[in-house]
């Protein structure tokens, strides 16, 4: 069962089972829409990332979360040491899921393996004619299981446990061979879709360093499609775009257009061009020539070729992702922990006041999306946000992280009450609403106007004596 994924964990005996039963629920809010439980970590948050994986070489991608412990000692990752659990690891094994913190903070965490893998389909004992199977799979590939595994991972951290996201994206595309695609794969993939537009808590797609993101499974993880919790970070060592560079080479620039930057930027191969078109030449004069513009071009075509590819590439790193804004922050891998973790910090404070701001407000007023969570629609969200910086008074309030978190947490009573006076306006708004559409024009304006002061003098008549005293009280002032 640990091997098709049905299991999420395995023990040896009880009590190994109840332990890691415990250590599950750790990472778990006490109650839904409840804050996330932050545990005191001896790992301290200001500190650099040690383990750098290597260039075009394959590694396991634990050691970017848990950390390395080697000949030379431990190489700490990104998330705290020793909390990395992960589940899932027998089914899928191109895709790593599990849980970790990061100063504390549980998140859930995707990453990706970048080494080839084996995937044993057993022989089936009722049938003596089968055969055990063995298929490599490649690194760095979504397949249909490792899209499946990926997106049930989403699932769990979103409805079950209400988890930050964390997600190491690594991918080259989808595995897009006949029997992926009998296997499901377009399907499984569309789950993960699914999954990320139905996340409520706050996403964080990061491309590691050498890593690269391409084709289908950008698109899979591009934050356009649930731009209220997602948000993309690029590595300054990572690459990202839909087609590699020599691919875009071979349907952008090709030889005839390398060719004709030649005969703009080359002088001799200018020359032999510019005679080749004069009027008047022999046969052996021409084929001369051509010779000539031949053996030019051998001697310069590979220069060409590798300058175009360079200069593709160079469309594919982290600063041209900024500046087309398809990522909010180029990072550097040594520095992400101390980022994320004031980031994660941030989002989560935010969105708990962000979904009480929601529901203080009434849904005619400002509008809410139906859910458990009274998320705001993005119109409200932003006139909330706007109403979050004003109160806070930070400068540059999008980029700076830390002082908003510490902000937030340091006048928790404040913005209680601020939220409380903005409900309360709320509802004063709803009232004013109700009673002032019996006094507009129209055929049911007495009706209208009738059950409203009805509903008043009902309410009056239910209240206790103090009460209503101090009511009639307030409406004579």
């Amino acid at each position: 069962m640990y091997r098709n994924g049905v299991s999420h964990q395995t023990a040896n005996d009880d009590f190994a089972g109840v332990q890691k039963i415990v250590e599950w629920m750790s990472f778990v809010p006490d109650k839904r829409n409840s804050p996330v439980p932050i545990s005191p970590s001896i790992d301290t948050w200001d500190r650099d990332i040690d383990y750098m994986p290597p260039q075009r070489q394959p590694y396991d991608v634990r050691w970017m979360i848990a950390g390395k412990d080697d000949e030379d000692g431990f190489q700490p990752g990104l998330f705290d040491k020793d909390s990395f659990v992960e589940t899932l690891g027998g089914w899928a094994r191109t895709v790593v899921v599990g849980r970790a913190r990061l100063g504390g903070i549980p998140m859930g965490v995707i990453g990706v393996e970048t080494r080839s893998v084996e995937n044993i389909t057993p022989a089936d004992p009722a049938n003596p004619d089968s055969i055990e199977q063995v298929t490599n799979e490649a690194g760095g590939v979504w397949y249909p299981n490792s899209a499946f595994k990926t997106a049930q991972a989403i699932n769990d951290f979103n409805y079950g446990e209400q988890l930050p996201l964390m997600i190491l994206a690594n991918w080259r595309g989808f595995s897009g061979g006949q029997r992926d695609m009998y296997n499901e794969v377009l399907k499984y993939g569309s789950f993960i879709v699914d999954a990320l537009v139905k996340f409520e808590q706050p996403i964080f797609v990061y491309i590691p360093p050498f890593g690269e993101l391409r084709g289908g499974s950008w698109v899979v993880v591009d934050p356009t499609i649930n731009p209220t919790s997602m948000e993309m970070y690029a590595d300054v060592e990572s690459r990202g775009g839909v087609l590699e560079p020599e691919g875009i080479v071979g349907i952008k620039y090709k030889k005839d257009k390398q060719l004709d930057t030649m005969a703009r930027l080359d002088p001799t191969y200018h020359a032999l061009r510019k005679q080749l078109l004069e009027n008047g030449l022999s046969k052996e004069e021409t084929a001369e020539i051509k010779k000539k513009m031949t053996i030019r071009e051998e001697q310069l075509l590979p220069v060409y070729a590798q300058i175009s590819l360079q200069f593709a590439d160079l469309h594919d790193r982290s600063g041209r992702m900024k500046a087309k804004g398809v990522i909010r922050d180029a990072l550097e891998w040594r520095n992400a922990r101390r980022f994320f973790y004031w980031r994660v910090r941030r989002r989560l404070n935010e969105e708990y006041i962000l979904r009480r701001m929601a529901a203080s407000v009434t849904p005619a007023k400002e509008g809410r999306v139906a859910g458990p969570t009274s998320q705001a629609t993005p119109a409200a969200r932003a006139r909330h946000l706007q109403l979050l910086a004003a109160w806070c008074g930070v400068e540059n309030f999008e980029k700076s992280d830390r002082e908003v978190a510490v902000w937030y947490e340091e006048n928790r009573k404040a913005v209680h009450d601020k939220v409380e006076l903005l409900r309360s306006e709320a509802i004063a708004a709803e009232m004013r609403d109700l009673v002032r559409a019996g006094t507009t024009p129209g055929k049911d304006k007495d009706a209208a106007g009738s059950a409203a002061w009805k509903g008043v003098r009902d309410l009056l008549r239910v209240m206790p004596v103090d009460e209503r005293e101090k009511v009639l009280s307030f409406l004579k002032e």
